[in-house]
């Protein structure tokens, strides 16, 4: 289960960084803390237990939170890429 995890966690953060690359393109802020809200409410929503809604809260609300660290990581470290090509091809 754990290994399931993991893959499954891996997988939601490449989807933030997909979408953190969209957010740029769109000029939209990474923090979004209405659907933030509605996350939230979903998988507390869904919740059959054993974990309570607090629980899930908390587990999500920390899932969320690595997911827009790793969403503004991935997108300055490319706009950093981005303006340092943009710098040689000028020096060119």
């Amino acid at each position: 289960l754990d290994e399931q995890l993991v893959k499954l966690l891996n997988a939601r953060s490449q989807c933030a960084i997909e979408l953190g690359r969209i957010k740029r393109e769109l000029g939209l802020a990474i923090y979004s803390p209405d659907r933030e809200r509605e996350v939230i409410a979903h998988v507390t929503g869904i919740n059959g237990g054993p974990l309570d809604r607090e629980a899930v809260r908390r587990l999500f609300e920390r899932i969320i939170d690595e997911s827009r660290r790793i969403e503004r990581v991935t997108v300055e470290k490319e706009a950093k890429r981005g303006a340092s090509k943009r710098e040689n091809k000028a020096k060119r």
